[in-house]
């Protein structure tokens, strides 16, 4: 779908984003993550044609003589007239993209409705509240169909209810078209994407899909809930594998020592043959946030 190559940008002595390379494929959504000051904005304004690079290159499978067509983007922090009501604002948006006024006129509406604002289309954007900001700017990105949608933290400045909102959005335009988006919530980025592009001091420090970093970063441990204490059965357990290490805390166990697959059969035949009373069984997979920590520090 777009293949960055070298991406490069410097401000006099300071380079914003260095050598960054990548590839979006077609119907994937990709986290962009880093600290702040990463380059992750300075990335997605030289994807999106808002700036250019100092150096390197963006290509598209198909390139388009204009590759803004290709692309929707929603900012960080989207301004908007807010004297305009949000369909004047969706159409003039539409107009800008080169959409004729009738076709515009009707993808206004259908994308109204579709980001829950088609109660508001008349109503001045002044009066927005955040949320609906973001969602009047998902629209807009939208409003010339794009085939890549750029996201600069969609959700940073959402409250809870508004967040939840923007991303059951997300979610359903996933299934329709290639998502970059940069985010600082890890936990959405682990919940939304297929890939992870993470970032530092301008420089790519990781790329790969969602599954492949679980297996890169898996924790060999499993962890076993029960409705009552381990205490007594985890004593046991130690003196029959000494090899293994075992944390007991009430009735939740963390037992380490080997290879996931080793300890799952240990473990579930431990559980048939002293009739333990598990409430769950967990592998002890490393979560996005465990995995960003330790990119971080290398």
């Amino acid at each position: 779908m777009i293949t960055v190559n070298e991406l490069t940008k410097t401000y006099g002595s300071v380079t914003a984003v260095d050598q960054l390379s990548f590839s979006l494929k077609p119907g994937r959504t990709t986290a962009l993550v880093g600290p702040n000051g990463a380059g992750k904005t300075t990335a997605l304004h030289m994807i999106s044609g808002l700036s250019s690079p100092t150096k390197g290159s963006i290509q598209f499978d198909h390139q388009p003589a204009d590759p803004r067509e290709y692309i929707g983007f929603l900012p960080q922090y989207p301004s908007f007239y807010s004297w305009m009501t949000a369909k004047e604002y969706l159409v003039l948006a539409g107009r800008l993209g080169k959409k004729s006024k009738q076709e515009t006129v009707i993808k206004a509406d259908e994308l109204l409705e579709r980001v829950g604002l088609s109660a508001h289309a008349g109503k001045k954007i002044g009066g927005f509240s955040g949320g609906m900001k973001q969602r009047l700017g998902i629209a807009q990105a939208l409003i010339h169909s794009p085939k890549i949608l750029l996201l600069d933290e969609p959700v940073s400045a959402l409250d809870p209810a508004g967040r939840k909102e923007v991303m059951t959005l997300l979610k359903e335009l996933k299934k329709e078209m290639t998502i970059l988006y940069s985010t600082h919530v890890l936990h959405d980025a682990q919940v939304l994407c297929d890939d992870v592009l993470m970032m530092n001091q301008g420089k790519k420090v990781l790329f790969d899909s969602i599954d492949r970093v679980y297996l890169q970063y898996e924790r060999p441990e499993m962890v076993l809930r029960a409705d009552q204490p381990l205490l007594e059965w985890g004593k046991s357990f130690g003196e029959r594998h000494p090899g293994l290490l075992i944390e007991i805390s009430e009735n939740t166990a963390v037992i380490k020592g080997k290879e996931t697959a080793e300890l799952r059969k240990i473990i579930l035949e431990e559980a048939l043959t002293y009739q333990l009373p598990l409430r769950s069984l967990e592998v002890g997979t490393a979560s996005l946030e465990d995995v960003f920590h330790e990119v971080m520090k290398k």
